[in-house]
C-alpha cells in the first residue's frame, strides 16, 4: 500500500509540475544561425522568393496569397504544411520587411503561435542569416507542452537553414 502511495504521489507531482508550467512559462523563446557563402544581395533575395520555400522546407505543400502588399509588410498567405501525414493549414504574415537587413514571420497553426525574426548581415563575403523564434499558444495544454519541445522546436527551425545554405549555395 505504502508503494502505492509514492507512485501516486509522485504521478500528482509530474501533473502539478506539468500544469504549473503553462503558468509560468507564456512563450518558449530559441535561436538558430547559419552562414551561406553567397554575399548578402544574393542570399536575401533567394530566401524570400516565395516559389524557393519549398527548396528547404520539404513539408510544404502548397502556398496561397492571401494579400500582397507592395512594401511585403502586412502581406498575407496560406500554408499547408504536412506534419507526419497530417495536414495542417496555417496563415503566414509578414510582420517586417527590411530589404537586405530582416523579415519578421507570423504563423497562425492552429494552437500554435509563432514569430519568427531572420536578421541578415555579411561578413567576408558570406551571409549570416540569425533566427531568433517565439512560440505561444492560445491552448493552455499546447503552452505546457511548449517549453518541453523547445530543441525539437530550435533543431526543426536549424535543418531548414541548414537546408537553405546547401539550397543557396548551389545556386
Amino acid at each position: 500500500m505504502k508503494t502505492i502511495k509514492v507512485i501516486l504521489s509522485i504521478i500528482s507531482a509530474l501533473v502539478l509540475a506539468f500544469f504549473l508550467t503553462g503558468l509560468i512559462v507564456k512563450e518558449t523563446n530559441y535561436s538558430a544561425e547559419i552562414s551561406v557563402n553567397k554575399p548578402l544581395k544574393e542570399v536575401f533575395k533567394l530566401f524570400n522568393e516565395p516559389g524557393n520555400v519549398q527548396q528547404w522546407i520539404p513539408e510544404i505543400k502548397s502556398i496561397d496569397t492571401l494579400k500582397l502588399n507592395p512594401s511585403f509588410t502586412g502581406s498575407e498567405f496560406k500554408m499547408v504544411v504536412d506534419n507526419q501525414g497530417q495536414e495542417i493549414t496555417m496563415i503566414e504574415k509578414i510582420m517586417a520587411y527590411v530589404p537586405n537587413e530582416k523579415i519578421t514571420l507570423f504563423f497562425d497553426a492552429e494552437n500554435m503561435l509563432k514569430t519568427d525574426n531572420y536578421v541578415f548581415t555579411e561578413k567576408d563575403g558570406h551571409t549570416i542569416i540569425t533566427l531568433n523564434s517565439s512560440c505561444q499558444s492560445d491552448s493552455y495544454i499546447m503552452a505546457c507542452m511548449f517549453p518541453y519541445f523547445e530543441g525539437v522546436f530550435q533543431e526543426q527551425d536549424q535543418t531548414y537553414l541548414n537546408n537553405f545554405k546547401a539550397y543557396a549555395e548551389k545556386q
